[in-house]
Protein backbone atom coordinates (compact mmCIF):
# COMPACT_ATOMS: atom_id res chain seq x y z
CA UNK A 1 0.00 0.00 0.00
CA UNK A 2 2.25 2.77 -1.37
CA UNK A 3 -0.50 5.28 -2.92
CA UNK A 4 -3.57 6.63 -1.24
CA UNK A 5 -6.25 9.20 -3.54
CA UNK A 6 -8.22 10.92 -1.08
CA UNK A 7 -11.30 12.11 -2.34
CA UNK A 8 -14.35 14.00 -0.51
CA UNK A 9 -17.78 15.45 -1.09
CA UNK A 10 -17.28 19.03 -2.86
CA UNK A 11 -17.26 22.03 -0.70
CA UNK A 12 -17.50 20.04 2.65
CA UNK A 13 -15.93 22.69 5.38
CA UNK A 14 -14.72 20.07 7.40
CA UNK A 15 -12.36 18.68 4.91
CA UNK A 16 -10.30 21.52 5.49
CA UNK A 17 -9.91 20.36 9.07
CA UNK A 18 -9.39 16.62 8.18
CA UNK A 19 -7.34 16.52 4.89
CA UNK A 20 -3.82 18.72 6.18
CA UNK A 21 -3.67 16.12 9.28
CA UNK A 22 -3.99 13.23 6.90
CA UNK A 23 -1.43 14.12 4.38
CA UNK A 24 0.87 14.43 6.96
CA UNK A 25 -0.12 11.43 8.64
CA UNK A 26 0.31 9.56 5.74
CA UNK A 27 4.13 10.99 4.78
CA UNK A 28 5.71 10.30 7.94
CA UNK A 29 4.43 6.38 7.06
CA UNK A 30 6.30 7.12 2.87
CA UNK A 31 2.82 6.52 1.58
CA UNK A 32 2.16 9.19 -1.33
CA UNK A 33 -0.93 10.77 -1.08
CA UNK A 34 -3.21 12.00 -4.16
CA UNK A 35 -6.18 13.93 -4.10
CA UNK A 36 -9.04 14.59 -6.80
CA UNK A 37 -9.34 18.01 -7.60
CA UNK A 38 -12.65 18.91 -5.04
CA UNK A 39 -10.38 17.82 -2.17
CA UNK A 40 -7.36 20.27 -3.65
CA UNK A 41 -9.39 22.85 -4.35
CA UNK A 42 -10.75 23.00 -0.54
CA UNK A 43 -7.09 22.47 0.88
CA UNK A 44 -4.72 24.01 -2.05
CA UNK A 45 -1.69 23.15 -3.31
CA UNK A 46 -0.62 20.50 -1.08
CA UNK A 47 -1.71 17.57 -2.70
CA UNK A 48 -1.12 16.20 -6.47
CA UNK A 49 -4.73 16.96 -7.85
CA UNK A 50 -6.46 14.28 -10.51
CA UNK A 51 -9.72 13.23 -11.74
CA UNK A 52 -11.47 10.67 -10.14
CA UNK A 53 -11.42 8.29 -12.53
CA UNK A 54 -7.29 8.77 -12.69
CA UNK A 55 -6.75 8.42 -9.14
CA UNK A 56 -8.88 4.78 -9.38
CA UNK A 57 -5.98 4.26 -11.82
CA UNK A 58 -2.97 4.89 -9.89
CA UNK A 59 -4.08 4.67 -6.12
CA UNK A 60 -4.02 1.62 -3.78
CA UNK A 61 -6.36 2.35 -2.15
CA UNK A 62 -9.52 5.14 -2.21
CA UNK A 63 -10.05 6.95 1.13
CA UNK A 64 -13.85 8.38 0.67
CA UNK A 65 -14.66 11.46 3.17
CA UNK A 66 -18.64 11.87 3.10
CA UNK A 67 -21.79 10.24 3.15
CA UNK A 68 -22.79 7.53 0.84
CA UNK A 69 -23.65 9.29 -2.00
CA UNK A 70 -19.97 10.29 -2.55
CA UNK A 71 -19.39 6.74 -2.00
CA UNK A 72 -21.67 6.02 -4.75
CA UNK A 73 -20.46 8.32 -7.29
CA UNK A 74 -16.72 7.02 -6.46
CA UNK A 75 -17.84 3.43 -7.05
CA UNK A 76 -19.03 4.69 -10.51
CA UNK A 77 -15.98 6.32 -11.39
CA UNK A 78 -13.76 3.41 -10.35
CA UNK A 79 -15.39 1.10 -13.09
CA UNK A 80 -14.13 -1.85 -13.71
CA UNK A 81 -10.66 -0.75 -11.57
CA UNK A 82 -11.30 -3.27 -7.67
CA UNK A 83 -9.43 -1.22 -5.71
CA UNK A 84 -10.27 -0.77 -2.44
CA UNK A 85 -12.13 1.98 -1.46
CA UNK A 86 -12.11 2.84 2.55
CA UNK A 87 -15.67 4.98 2.97
CA UNK A 88 -15.21 7.51 5.84
CA UNK A 89 -19.09 8.80 6.98
CA UNK A 90 -19.06 12.46 7.11
CA UNK A 91 -22.92 12.90 5.97
CA UNK A 92 -26.16 12.14 8.05
CA UNK A 93 -26.75 8.65 8.06
CA UNK A 94 -24.05 6.55 6.00
CA UNK A 95 -25.21 3.35 5.86
CA UNK A 96 -22.70 2.44 3.20
CA UNK A 97 -20.19 4.55 4.70
CA UNK A 98 -19.83 2.83 8.14
CA UNK A 99 -16.43 4.30 9.12
CA UNK A 100 -16.37 6.97 11.38
CA UNK A 101 -14.31 10.16 11.11
CA UNK A 102 -12.67 9.00 15.03
CA UNK A 103 -12.22 5.45 13.44
CA UNK A 104 -10.11 6.70 10.40
CA UNK A 105 -6.45 6.33 11.49
CA UNK A 106 -7.16 2.92 13.75
CA UNK A 107 -8.77 1.50 10.66
CA UNK A 108 -5.90 2.98 8.24
CA UNK A 109 -3.30 0.95 10.73
CA UNK A 110 -5.25 -2.12 9.95
CA UNK A 111 -4.96 -1.60 6.23
CA UNK A 112 -1.16 -0.90 6.52
CA UNK A 113 -1.02 -3.78 8.64
CA UNK A 114 -3.17 -5.90 6.31
CA UNK A 115 -5.39 -6.46 8.91
CA UNK A 116 -8.50 -4.87 7.71
CA UNK A 117 -11.53 -6.79 6.09
CA UNK A 118 -12.88 -6.18 2.64
CA UNK A 119 -16.58 -6.77 1.72
CA UNK A 120 -16.83 -7.39 -2.07
CA UNK A 121 -19.63 -5.83 -3.77
CA UNK A 122 -21.44 -6.64 -7.12
CA UNK A 123 -22.22 -3.81 -9.22
CA UNK A 124 -25.29 -3.30 -11.72
CA UNK A 125 -24.01 -3.02 -15.73
CA UNK A 126 -26.78 -1.25 -17.07
CA UNK A 127 -27.34 -1.23 -21.34
CA UNK A 128 -30.20 1.40 -23.23
CA UNK A 129 -30.82 -0.47 -26.20
CA UNK A 130 -32.15 1.35 -29.34
CA UNK A 131 -32.89 0.29 -32.56
CA UNK A 132 -30.97 -3.06 -31.96
CA UNK A 133 -27.62 -1.18 -30.71
CA UNK A 134 -26.09 -0.20 -27.21
CA UNK A 135 -26.51 3.49 -26.65
CA UNK A 136 -25.90 4.36 -23.41
CA UNK A 137 -23.95 1.83 -20.65
CA UNK A 138 -23.86 2.79 -16.88
CA UNK A 139 -22.72 1.21 -13.78
CA UNK A 140 -24.57 1.22 -10.24
CA UNK A 141 -23.53 0.15 -6.87
CA UNK A 142 -27.51 0.51 -4.97
CA UNK A 143 -30.14 0.43 -7.89
CA UNK A 144 -31.30 1.36 -11.63
CA UNK A 145 -35.07 2.28 -11.44
CA UNK A 146 -37.03 2.79 -14.62
CA UNK A 147 -39.68 5.45 -13.77
CA UNK A 148 -41.90 8.69 -15.05
CA UNK A 149 -40.96 12.03 -14.79
CA UNK A 150 -41.31 14.76 -14.45
CA UNK A 151 -45.09 14.12 -13.59
CA UNK A 152 -45.95 11.42 -10.66
CA UNK A 153 -48.27 9.40 -13.30
CA UNK A 154 -48.79 5.04 -13.69
CA UNK A 155 -45.86 3.75 -15.78
CA UNK A 156 -46.76 0.70 -17.76
CA UNK A 157 -43.52 -1.77 -18.09
CA UNK A 158 -42.63 -5.39 -19.13
CA UNK A 159 -39.72 -7.44 -17.70
CA UNK A 160 -38.03 -10.32 -19.05
CA UNK A 161 -35.64 -12.47 -17.48
CA UNK A 162 -33.38 -14.71 -19.41
CA UNK A 163 -35.23 -13.69 -22.48
CA UNK A 164 -38.27 -15.41 -21.62
CA UNK A 165 -41.50 -13.09 -20.31
CA UNK A 166 -41.92 -12.54 -16.69
CA UNK A 167 -45.15 -9.82 -16.34
CA UNK A 168 -45.96 -6.57 -17.23
CA UNK A 169 -46.20 -3.94 -14.35
CA UNK A 170 -48.50 -0.69 -13.79
CA UNK A 171 -47.24 1.11 -11.53
CA UNK A 172 -45.03 4.69 -10.24
CA UNK A 173 -41.60 2.99 -11.71
CA UNK A 174 -39.60 -0.49 -11.19
CA UNK A 175 -36.27 -0.47 -8.95
CA UNK A 176 -33.72 -3.45 -9.91
CA UNK A 177 -31.55 -2.98 -6.66
CA UNK A 178 -28.29 -5.26 -5.73
CA UNK A 179 -27.98 -6.49 -2.39
CA UNK A 180 -26.26 -3.52 -1.57
CA UNK A 181 -29.15 -1.33 -2.36
CA UNK A 182 -31.66 -3.37 -0.85
CA UNK A 183 -31.51 -0.95 1.79
CA UNK A 184 -32.27 2.05 -0.24
CA UNK A 185 -34.95 3.22 -2.62
CA UNK A 186 -35.98 -0.29 -2.54
CA UNK A 187 -36.51 -1.06 1.15
CA UNK A 188 -38.52 2.37 1.43
CA UNK A 189 -40.97 0.70 -1.56
CA UNK A 190 -41.86 -2.46 0.71
CA UNK A 191 -38.42 -4.52 -0.47
CA UNK A 192 -36.49 -7.16 1.67
CA UNK A 193 -33.41 -6.41 3.18
CA UNK A 194 -30.80 -8.83 1.41
CA UNK A 195 -27.52 -9.66 3.24
CA UNK A 196 -24.54 -7.32 0.87
CA UNK A 197 -22.93 -10.84 -0.19
CA UNK A 198 -26.03 -12.40 -1.30
CA UNK A 199 -25.69 -13.46 -5.20
CA UNK A 200 -28.94 -11.81 -6.20
CA UNK A 201 -30.76 -9.07 -7.65
CA UNK A 202 -33.92 -7.51 -5.84
CA UNK A 203 -36.65 -6.13 -8.56
CA UNK A 204 -39.14 -3.79 -6.28
CA UNK A 205 -42.35 -2.08 -7.98
CA UNK A 206 -42.85 1.28 -6.85
CA UNK A 207 -46.71 1.57 -5.76
CA UNK A 208 -47.94 -1.27 -7.98
CA UNK A 209 -51.13 -0.68 -9.22
CA UNK A 210 -52.00 -4.30 -8.36
CA UNK A 211 -51.57 -5.71 -5.14
CA UNK A 212 -50.25 -9.02 -6.48
CA UNK A 213 -47.23 -7.10 -7.80
CA UNK A 214 -44.90 -8.10 -5.35
CA UNK A 215 -41.01 -7.62 -4.68
CA UNK A 216 -38.79 -10.47 -6.67
CA UNK A 217 -35.20 -11.97 -5.69
CA UNK A 218 -33.59 -13.40 -8.28
CA UNK A 219 -30.17 -14.94 -8.84
CA UNK A 220 -27.49 -12.38 -10.04
CA UNK A 221 -26.68 -14.63 -13.13
CA UNK A 222 -29.89 -13.76 -14.44
CA UNK A 223 -30.08 -10.84 -17.54
CA UNK A 224 -33.18 -8.65 -16.99
CA UNK A 225 -34.58 -6.63 -19.77
CA UNK A 226 -37.11 -3.73 -19.02
CA UNK A 227 -39.27 -1.99 -21.57
CA UNK A 228 -41.86 0.27 -21.31
CA UNK A 229 -45.38 2.59 -22.86
CA UNK A 230 -44.94 6.26 -21.55
CA UNK A 231 -47.57 7.61 -23.98
CA UNK A 232 -46.63 11.15 -24.27
CA UNK A 233 -44.66 11.41 -21.08
CA UNK A 234 -40.98 11.02 -20.90
CA UNK A 235 -39.46 8.07 -19.41
CA UNK A 236 -36.19 7.99 -16.96
CA UNK A 237 -33.85 5.40 -15.98
CA UNK A 238 -31.99 6.75 -12.96
CA UNK A 239 -28.89 4.83 -11.87
CA UNK A 240 -27.63 5.30 -8.19
CA UNK A 241 -30.41 8.35 -7.84
CA UNK A 242 -27.03 10.35 -8.87
CA UNK A 243 -27.39 10.00 -13.03
CA UNK A 244 -30.65 10.23 -15.01
CA UNK A 245 -30.88 9.24 -18.57
CA UNK A 246 -33.91 9.79 -20.63
CA UNK A 247 -35.55 7.03 -22.72
CA UNK A 248 -36.99 7.38 -26.16
CA UNK A 249 -40.25 5.11 -27.30
CA UNK A 250 -38.88 1.52 -28.19
CA UNK A 251 -35.83 1.32 -26.04
CA UNK A 252 -34.82 -1.38 -24.05
CA UNK A 253 -32.90 -1.46 -21.02
CA UNK A 254 -30.81 -4.34 -20.26
CA UNK A 255 -29.52 -5.10 -16.48
CA UNK A 256 -26.98 -7.70 -15.68
CA UNK A 257 -24.31 -8.20 -13.27
CA UNK A 258 -21.04 -5.99 -13.54
CA UNK A 259 -17.91 -8.35 -14.36
CA UNK A 260 -15.74 -6.76 -11.74
CA UNK A 261 -16.80 -6.14 -8.11
CA UNK A 262 -16.48 -2.83 -5.85
CA UNK A 263 -14.13 -3.42 -2.25
CA UNK A 264 -15.08 -1.87 0.56
CA UNK A 265 -12.87 -1.87 3.39
CA UNK A 266 -15.04 -2.58 6.50
CA UNK A 267 -13.74 -2.27 10.48
CA UNK A 268 -12.22 -5.24 11.97
CA UNK A 269 -15.20 -5.40 14.61
CA UNK A 270 -18.26 -4.30 12.93
CA UNK A 271 -20.73 -6.50 11.87
CA UNK A 272 -23.40 -5.95 9.00
CA UNK A 273 -26.09 -6.47 11.73
CA UNK A 274 -24.96 -3.93 13.82
CA UNK A 275 -25.09 -1.53 11.27
CA UNK A 276 -28.45 -1.97 10.57
CA UNK A 277 -29.01 -1.67 14.11
CA UNK A 278 -27.47 1.85 14.68
CA UNK A 279 -27.75 3.08 11.55
CA UNK A 280 -31.71 2.29 10.79
CA UNK A 281 -32.85 1.08 14.09
CA UNK A 282 -33.54 -2.21 12.72
CA UNK A 283 -35.63 -4.68 15.23
CA UNK A 284 -36.38 -1.89 18.06
CA UNK A 285 -39.30 -1.60 19.02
Amino acid sequence: MRTIGIISKPQQESIRAIVPGLLDWLKQRNIEALCDRETAECIGPRCTALSREELAARADLLLVLGGDGTLLAVARAAGDREVPILPVNLGSLGFLTSVKLDELYGVLEEVLSGKHRTSERIQLLTEIQRSGATVATHRALNDAVLGKAPLARIIDMDLSINGQYVCSYRADGLIISTPTGSTAYSLSAGGPIVYPVVDAFVITPICPHSLTNRPLVVPDSMTLELGCSAGDDAAYLTLDGQVGVELKPGDRVVIRKAPTRVKLVRPSRKTYFEILRSKLKWGER
